[in-house]
């Protein structure tokens, strides 16, 4: 069944890793190394093909897609052999990625981006399409609108309190029959009256904040941790990248966004928080790789004081690309099995994720695995549209 994956933030880094990749992956030029709905306990024939993937979305940038896989080719994320490969395929997929939609009104722009979606779907003959939001981090806003109800929603957007762009997209995608995707910490569709929109348009979302790097590995230890019975004391990270995720988490508001994410996995595991804090520093030479230093400090029997180190040395594209062809793939099925409202199974995928899940990445796998072995087996020539 053809899908569409409509990006937010289409000319970055993730989303133009991510279209190469599907791209490459479909012709034989790669692996779909990091993609997990491709190992055994994943597989299904409810997931779309990542031959039928199409890909389109929204940025405000300008960038051609070609151009912008050349300089990641570049800053080392992407082979040149591949990007050379499927330059005219990425070049086919230039009309599909429109320029961000900024209406009159904030209603007009959810509009706007509710009709390019819907046409998106109708041009394609696709049989859905799944929004991911991989744009830059918003920063947390002072209170978020609308915490009541839907009816509440359409009062702020008469009135013109401001969503936050996330928002808009998630409200713009559950009207026009589309799923919702957040990679980031932004807001997406976190509010109660956008999970309320979603049950009465019957569409599932997920969410938020792609899980690659430091906060993977925190989620392996502490568990560990917990399960032996051995007090951290302190925790603390620094993070170095660069990028444009890293200029973006060089603004403070945008910083205290994502560094509140990575730290809920600690909470939740422990059952307390310990001492230290996580850092996120932009260097601008390190481009799109990343690098993360973290000291653990414990008690063991008798008070035994003791410490773990570890550095994670990462391309952060080629670490969420994959993940978003994964996300996409997953919501896709359970919206085709007529699943609505939030996806908890997926926590698996995200550093802060919906819901009352667990945080530990083991478990998180488990519930993932049997989540997909209990879908039914698709019925021979149903129609997957209906």
């Amino acid at each position: 069944m053809r899908t569409g994956i409509w990006l937010v933030g289409a000319r970055g880094s993730v989303a133009v890793t991510s279209i190469v990749g599907a791209l490459a992956v479909r012709a034989s030029l790669a692996d779909p190394i990091g993609c997990v709905t491709e190992l055994p306990p994943l597989r299904h024939p409810a997931l779309p093909a990542l031959s039928d993937l199409v890909f389109g979305g929204h940025d405000v940038s300008c960038v051609a897609l070609v151009k912008k896989a050349h300089s990641l080719v570049a800053a080392g994320v992407l082979p040149a052999a591949v990007v050379a490969a499927v330059a005219d395929e990425l070049a086919a997929v230039e009309p599909d990625v429109r320029h961000a939609p900024d209406g009159p009104t904030q209603h007009d722009t959810i509009a706007r981006i509710a009709a390019d979606l819907v046409d998106f779907r109708e041009r394609h003959g696709l049989a859905r399409v799944v929004v991911v939001n991989v744009s830059s981090t918003e920063a947390i806003p002072p209170d978020h609108p609308a915490h009541a109800d839907a009816a509440a929603l359409a009062a702020v957007l008469h009135h013109e309190q401001v969503l936050p762009p996330s928002a808009r997209y998630a409200y713009a995608a559950f009207t026009a029959g589309c799923s919702y995707v957040d990679f980031t910490p932004s807001t997406g569709a976190r509010l109660p009256a956008l999970d309320q929109l979603a049950a009465r348009h019957g569409v599932p979302y997920a969410g938020s904040d792609g899980k690659t790097g430091e906060t993977l590995l925190k989620s392996v230890l502490a568990p560990m941790f917990a399960m032996r019975n051995l007090q951290v004391r302190s925790w603390s990270g620094t993070n170095l990248l660069g990028g444009g995720d890293g200029a973006t988490l060089a603004r403070p508001e945008a910083n205290a966004a994502k560094v509140a994410s990575k730290q809920r996995v600690l909470r939740e595991t422990l059952g307390y928080e310990p001492e230290g804090h996580t850092r996120i520093d932009y260097v601008p030479d390190i481009g799109d790789l990343k690098t993360a230093w973290d000291l653990i400090t414990f008690s063991g029997f008798l008070g035994s004081r003791m410490r773990l180190e570890f550095t994670w040395h990462g391309c952060d594209s080629a670490l969420a690309a994959p993940l978003v062809l994964d996300l996409a793939r997953l919501t896709a099925a359970a919206h085709a099995q007529g699943l609505s409202g939030p996806l908890p199974e997926l926590a698996f995928f995200f550093k802060d994720p919906i819901g009352q899940v667990p945080h530990g990445l083991a478990e998180q796998w488990r519930d993932l695995c049997e989540w997909v072995q209990a879908w039914p087996q698709p019925v021979e020539g149903r129609d997957e549209t209906a």
